[in-house]
């Protein structure tokens, strides 16, 4: 098959397949499988070898990433039940808050969605931007958007958060997560400088109506259920990134035998994310809601199927790729697509997010496309991203693209919007001009980056 023919068929493919989640509203897991299905049969894989190329996929991703998703969530479903996403925005707060509230918001969004999805991150501070707009005279709408600014750029940069975490896994990154994390920090702050002029500017001109929302927050400290306080709130968030840097540590620099095999086995993610997990218990111990850890584990397991699932048949459209011969294709386009770089996968998340409205698909599914770093027949290796700081990039370039923009198909959109008292007809012009800002900050860092490194 020539190579405009598989282009072409490729393309048809990811646009019914976009179609088929954005229109038709197929899930995600379905289109997408069903689409790497097609494209196996019709690029001329042996029907024989369709099931072994469609188990290998799916597995890959089991095997690499798929505990690292469900430790994260957990982590974050117990953080947002017993009210320490909530302790943590205080503590941030009382720091920064009534000098810089603007700040103060984004930071505290920042924090808390690095564990817990954006969407009920801002559901939970939200009440709290609320106070300190009255409290510090600041306009609503300002704080609203630093809020969800900070919320976004964690959300779609720096795991434990199931997007990125599954991007990692997906490029070959599962051993390098404290890279992810550590560039996804350096990145997002790009997103959130230009998120930061936006949101005092913009509320000049649209103002928020009142809202009967009281939000979640966190509940009033009693004798029964005593405040959680800042440092128990951080734990889980903290310790898997220090046992993360203690492995790294003790691969680049000699130590005794015994110590050095301790800390690269606790630096491992899956090992220190269920460190991180047990760090949970304290929090749930003092909220006297112990006994409902089975409750909340099987809350956390709903909603982390999904998400592994939607990522394991994105490994199965970039394993047909791959075995169809496509990566083979793009090579032999000779340097055209090379010198694209991290454009290609922000075009291609950007093209996604926009059409289905979900961050999280978009990510997972440009990265299936992208393949891994180490495989010689991948997309990634093609495009000579071959070293896990390039194919780092280009997880943060699939970020920048996924957050590229938010409107009226995004769940995120109509949260801020409805929540925050922005009426719909000021949604494009606050969050989606917004995520646009973000978006193109980011890849104009992470170009710059490329050029420097």
């Amino acid at each position: 098959m020539g190579a405009g023919a598989s282009i072409l068929i490729f393309s048809v493919a990811i646009v019914l397949m976009i179609v088929a989640i954005a229109r038709w509203k197929v899930h995600p897991f379905v289109a997408i499988i069903t689409t790497a299905l097609l494209l196996a049969i019709v690029m001329g894989i042996k029907l024989d070898e369709v099931p072994t190329v469609v188990g290998n996929g799916f597995a890959s991703i089991f095997n690499s990433i798929g505990l690292v998703i469900i430790f994260g969530t957990m982590i974050g479903k117990v953080l947002e039940v017993t009210g320490a996403a909530v302790a943590m925005a205080r503590a941030v707060e009382r720091t920064v808050g009534r000098r810089h509230p603007r700040l103060a918001m984004m930071l505290i969004g920042w924090i808390v969605s690095i564990p817990v999805f954006c969407d009920s991150g801002f559901v939970l501070v939200n009440p709290i931007g609320r106070s300190l707009a009255q409290r510090t005279g600041k306009p609503e709408v300002s704080l609203t958007l630093a809020l969800a600014a900070g919320l976004f750029a964690a959300h779609v940069f720096i795991p434990p958060t199931p997007g990125p975490v599954a991007a990692a896994g997906m490029t070959g990154l599962e051993g390098h997560l404290l890279l992810v994390v550590l560039v996804g920090a350096a990145v997002s702050v790009f997103a959130l400088l230009p998120a930061y002029w936006f949101s005092g500017r913009i509320a000049r001109s649209v103002t928020a109506e009142e809202t009967h929302d009281e939000g979640v927050g966190e509940a009033e400290p009693t004798d029964e259920v005593p405040r959680i306080s800042a440092f128990m709130a951080f734990l889980p968030i903290v310790v898997p990134v220090v046992l993360m840097a203690l492995g790294s540590v003790a691969r680049l620099v000699s130590l005794p035998e015994g110590l050095s095999r301790v800390l690269v086995f606790l630096g491992m993610p899956v090992i220190a994310l269920m460190v991180a997990v047990v760090c949970c218990i304290p929090l749930l111990t003092r909220r006297k809601m112990l006994s409902r850890s089975y409750q909340f584990t099987q809350e956390a397991l709903a909603t982390a199927g999904p998400i592994i699932f939607i990522t394991a048949a994105g490994a199965v459209l970039g394993n047909v790729m791959s075995a169809s011969g496509f990566v083979d294709v793009i090579k032999g386009l000779g340097t055209q697509m090379p010198a694209m770089g991290v454009l290609l996968p922000f075009l291609i998340a950007a093209i996604l997010k926009s059409a289905q409205g979900s961050s999280t698909v978009a990510i997972t599914t440009t990265a299936s496309m992208m393949g891994m770093f180490s495989n010689a027949g991948s997309l990634m290796a093609s495009m000579g991203f071959t070293t896990p700081l390039a194919a780092t990039l280009v997880v943060m370039a699939i970020g920048a693209g996924a957050m590229t923009v938010s409107h009226a198909n995004d769940s995120y959109f109509w949260v801020v919007t409805g929540l925050g008292g922005i009426k719909p007809r000021d949604g494009y012009r606050t969050m989606t001009l917004m995520t646009l800002l973000m978006g193109l900050a980011s890849l104009a860092a992470l170009l710059l980056a490329t050029l420097l490194l």
